[in-house]
């Protein structure tokens, strides 16, 4: 698959420049980039091995790996051997080995292939009483758990930045990049386009120019408040989509709401993520228009309506209300437990799971995705590899700025629909 060129910032200069972004900005986790942490504990299975928010009754929903996998159509003839996902996080959990070891002891999974890397200096310390560092605990095992649930015989290297400031994910990024290190990158976090100094920018496209010539395939999540990130290190929300998932070398995964049986994950329906008027109110899939970028090629047959990058690509289930069960501990104060989780967080490292397996189909890289993508949804077999998300918005009531709303084909609230894994992953692979 022919990677894309690097592209030109110049289109939107002056939006860079004029930005009010302070020097040292920093990447929120996108499962924790809405109202509040997008996870909530609960109970362990009982002697049958459910779990409460699995049974007919459930008022908060939830779906284990065997009920995402059959949803979304996870082909089980492929696993991800001989393949790499790179997943870049901040900070550090000390308790992911275990925590994974009880998720895979849980759902019946292979022990997981995990590398942790520290570029540069010595891994980073934890601190539990930071709840910014807690947050990207909660990030870790999400993204960890869920990468190995969907290809189950990948390797995982977990490429951990010094903190999450934009100098120390931008060194991770290009550490990923300049050592060659995975077949497949996964990144769930986020801020505001303008919210990063510019030539840190400018570097961090450089380093997926660098990493697309090397056919790696890079996703990220959309974000969490709708068509709004929230401010520059803090502050009131603004309108805006987010980096790195706006960049077009990039994938970017947004939120739905995913309607499945809770038994047997045999799929129903799907609409946009979106908690307004719910309490909690968690958050709803990020999507709009880059002020950066202009549109990319691949995206002139979707007619978006904008003269800009559109996100998201694609989509997935994020909904807290219809979460992802994980294991982590230190979202309990260092004490196992069990939990749901939800976001574009929860999509993300599915999606680079789902690349792993059709690198694995096609027996080499197939680099970025996006033109392929754009490709299949706009020929015959468009609902044959995807489902296409047609209902709701991302107008989110938390940050008062109006989204966007769903529609037939691409749309800036669901992107080109979620994946029928086995079929797209034949045509990506080049074996329809």
């Amino acid at each position: 698959m022919a990677s894309l060129p690097a592209v030109s910032l110049a289109g939107a200069g002056a939006a860079a420049a004029t930005a009010t972004a302070p020097p040292g900005g920093r990447m929120v986790p996108a499962v924790d980039m809405g109202s509040g942490p997008l996870v909530h504990k609960i109970a362990g299975p009982d002697r049958s091995g459910g779990f409460s928010c699995q049974s007919a009754t459930a008022s908060d929903p939830c779906y284990g790996p065997a009920q995402i996998r059959a949803a979304y159509g996870i082909p089980g003839n492929l696993t991800g051997a001989g393949r790499t996902v790179v997943i870049i996080d901040a900070f550090r959990d000390p308790t992911i080995r275990t925590d994974v070891a009880e998720f895979d002891s849980t759902f019946g999974l292979p022990r997981v292939a995990l590398n942790i890397i520290c570029p540069g200096r010595h891994c980073p310390t934890f601190d539990p009483t930071s709840t910014d560092q807690v947050g990207w605990t909660n990030e870790t095992s999400l993204d960890i758990e869920w990468t190995h649930a969907i290809a189950p015989r990948a390797t995982i290297d977990l490429v951990l930045a010094q903190s999450d400031d934009d100098a120390d994910i931008l060194f991770a990024q290009q550490y990923v990049a300049d050592h060659h290190l995975g077949d497949v990158l996964s990144q769930s976090f986020g801020e505001g386009e303008t919210c990063m100094e510019p030539s840190l920018f400018s570097a961090q496209h450089q380093a997926f120019v660098l990493a697309s010539r090397e056919k790696m395939t890079m996703f990220a999540a959309a974000g969490d408040s709708g068509a709004a990130q929230g401010g520059c290190v803090g502050g009131a929300f603004f309108d805006s989509v987010g980096t790195p998932a706006s960049d077009p070398l990039v994938t970017a995964v947004g939120g739905t709401h995913l309607d499945a049986s809770l038994t047997t994950g045999a799929y129903q329906a799907e609409t946009v993520w979106n908690n307004s008027d719910e309490n909690p109110d968690f958050g709803a899939g990020g999507g709009g228009f880059s002020t950066v970028y202009p549109q990319p090629s691949y995206q002139h047959a979707a007619h978006t309506g904008s003269r800009f990058r559109g996100v998201p690509d694609v989509a997935y289930d994020a909904d807290v209300y219809g979460g992802v069960l994980g294991v982590c501990s230190e979202c309990n104060f260092g004490l196992q437990t069990f939990a749901v989780f939800g976001g574009t967080s929860a999509g993300t490292p599915q999606w680079a799971a789902i690349a792993a397996l059709a690198d694995q189909a096609a027996g080499r890289r197939l680099g970025p995705l996006n033109p392929a993508l754009y490709a299949i949804a706009a020929g015959p077999r468009y609902h044959h590899a995807f489902h296409d998300v047609t209902t709701g918005n991302n107008s989110w009531d938390v940050s008062l700025f109006t989204g966007y709303q769903a529609g037939p084909g691409w749309d800036p609230a669901s992107g080109l629909g979620s994946p029928n894994a086995a079929r797209l992953i034949k045509l990506l692979a080049g074996r329809s």
